[in-house]
């Protein structure tokens, strides 16, 4: 496990890969039990969960619930000012918590590896443990610890907003399921905007966040300490993108690095974006965007390294759909690594445009 970028980790956790912590309510974050409490009245809250749930989320950790519990109790937490506020996508029933877990994951649109379960029950624990391996599931003891792997982490600023953003995300979400129309009309209603250029100095911090944090929509794996050496690199450039639509700013939600020390190519060493937009067509834009801005550089071939994993089955569908397949130069690309090319001149054929429900501008268009 790491902690500081390239430093080993003493506490064992990986903030890399935790992008949500799933809550307990009975004897977790309350020492009773709400369904046995004599009045509608809930618990007290234990006062150190409430802080550890606040100092996560200033982070850019989310927070959620799963209780084996009646779906009441949810209902009871909305009378206590700021208590239900702190959770996304909670799940408060009878089922097993490792559906509940699996419910949540898909709910916030994370890989389920992305959870961490704190429970005081060693049964939920195990349960979650032998059905979901890749959760890590925490005794609230346990939760100092937790806390601690995030001590010396760099906070950006989409970090501070992430759980807010979130929320608005369950407000489009809610918006989708009313609208009367197809997903395509649905998306241009929201008024989608990606605006990329080239990454200025206070855009570095979250684009190796994104190198980090990003699996889903990850073309290589780079890591925080290789994109920063290779950024600050002749030759090299970092794009960034940015999004926006009705309902308020993504933020960055992209990464590019472009390597243009080999004449006629535009390489990309990692092509990042964030799952918040995954399904939405910013990947496939940002993508199509470099492709023209290298084409228009006068660049003749674009490469971009891609290193299968579990996660980015959805980034590979999208080289592919891009036109781009695998080259002679696959050894470059380390062990379990590909290079991909396409052919940017005309005989390459025409080059893939942009979502239409989607507008694309440079920064420098956006700034004028």
């Amino acid at each position: 496990m790491t902690g500081a970028t390239g430093t080993p980790d003493p506490t064992g956790h990986d903030p890399d890969r935790i992008k949500c912590v799933v809550w307990d309510l009975d004897g977790t974050m309350w020492d009773e039990i709400a369904v046995e409490t004599p009045t509608d009245e809930l618990p007290v809250p234990r006062p150190e969960m409430l802080a550890a749930i606040d100092a996560l989320a200033a982070r850019g950790v989310l927070s959620s619930l799963a209780s084996r519990s009646a779906p009441a109790v949810l209902d009871r937490m909305d009378a206590v000012p700021g208590l239900r506020e702190r959770f996304l996508a909670p799940q408060v029933s009878w089922q097993d918590k490792s559906e509940s877990l699996r419910r949540i994951a898909k709910d916030l649109g994370i890989a389920v590896e992305a959870l961490v379960l704190v429970d005081d029950s060693p049964y939920e624990r195990a349960e979650v443990a032998a059905l979901l391996p890749g959760v890590r599931t925490l005794d609230p003891a346990e939760v100092p610890a937790l806390l601690a792997a995030f001590e010396d982490r760099e906070v950006t600023p989409e970090s501070r907003e992430r759980v807010r953003r979130y929320r608005t995300e369950e407000t489009r979400r809610a918006e989708g399921e009313r609208f009367r129309g197809t997903r395509e009309e649905f998306l241009r209603w929201c008024d989608m905007r990606l605006t990329v250029g080239p990454a200025v100095a206070d855009d570095v911090p979250r684009a190796l966040e994104l190198a980090a944090r990003t699996h889903r929509l990850n073309s290589s794996g780079l890591t925080p300490d290789r994109l920063r050496a290779l950024a600050a690199a002749d030759g090299h450039e970092l794009y960034t993108a940015r999004m926006s639509d009705r309902f308020g700013e993504y933020g960055i939600i992209g990464a590019a690095l472009v390597d243009r020390t080999a004449p006629g190519s535009w390489s990309v060493p990692l092509l990042a974006l964030s799952c918040r937009v995954a399904g939405r067509g910013a990947a496939a834009a940002f993508l199509f965007w470099l492709m023209e801005r290298a084409r228009e550089s006068g660049a003749e071939r674009f490469l971009v390294t891609l290193r299968p994993t579990d996660a980015n089955l959805e980034m590979r569908i999208l080289l592919r759909q891009a036109g781009l397949r695998r080259t002679e130069a696959d050894d470059n690309a380390g062990e379990d690594g590909a290079i991909l090319a396409r052919a940017l001149h005309s005989g390459g054929g025409d080059l893939p445009k942009p979502p239409a429900w989607l507008h694309v501008s440079t920064r420098k268009d956006a700034d004028a």
